[in-house]
């Protein structure tokens, strides 16, 4: 594991679209399937990372109380299942069921989403407004595994509600910091 900090995308960027097998149904979700006209949270997660385990109850927390505002969610892992088979689309498939993930939970295969998103650690979060621009990419909040602070979502929550609001983004917006993507 090596502690990784997001890359930021540039704010305004475009959400780039994808195909991607949902490890819970078997469908194939896109982008512009799943996105929503209010705000959509594209994040990058894996199985195994601490620093995701640490913070999916928050996640789930936000998902669900912001799905009802009209905010769509997507999760996709990017990892090599070859040297991380914890990642796997089968255990994926049971984490999402054992957590009651409320989002499809996607598998991309070819590392090619991670890499238009320019995702760099698990987790990185990207909010997208209406018009599928990239309003907020960063961290979840200011907990981390073992720093003491609380695991409150209100980077994340800040970022959904000034979207939401139309209210101007957050000027300081904190990388993510987690596991590296796994790389092939």
């Amino acid at each position: 594991m090596a502690l990784t900090p997001s890359n930021m995308l540039p704010l305004g960027t475009k959400a780039p679209n994808f195909l991607l097998m949902d490890t819970v149904s078997g469908n194939y979700m896109s982008f512009d399937q799943l996105k929503s006209e209010v705000a959509t949270v594209v994040m990058f997660i894996c199985n195994h990372c601490p620093y995701v385990i640490h913070v999916n109850p928050e996640i789930l927390r936000i998902a669900n109380e912001y799905r009802s505002k009209g905010v769509s969610f997507i999760a996709i892992s990017s990892n090599d299942v070859e040297n991380y088979p914890d990642d796997d689309p089968d255990k994926m498939r049971l984490v999402a069921k054992v957590l009651q993930f409320p989002f499809p939970y996607l598998y991309d295969k070819r590392q090619e989403v991670a890499k238009s998103y320019d995702a760099a650690c698990t987790p990185d979060f990207y909010v997208f407004n209406g018009k599928d621009e990239l309003s907020y990419r960063g961290r979840l909040d200011e907990s981390s595994p073992g720093n003491g602070k609380k695991l409150d979502g209100a980077d994340l929550r800040t970022a959904l509600d000034n979207v939401i609001s139309n209210s101007p983004q957050i000027e300081n917006q904190v990388p993510s910091m987690g596991c590296n993507i796994k790389w092939k």
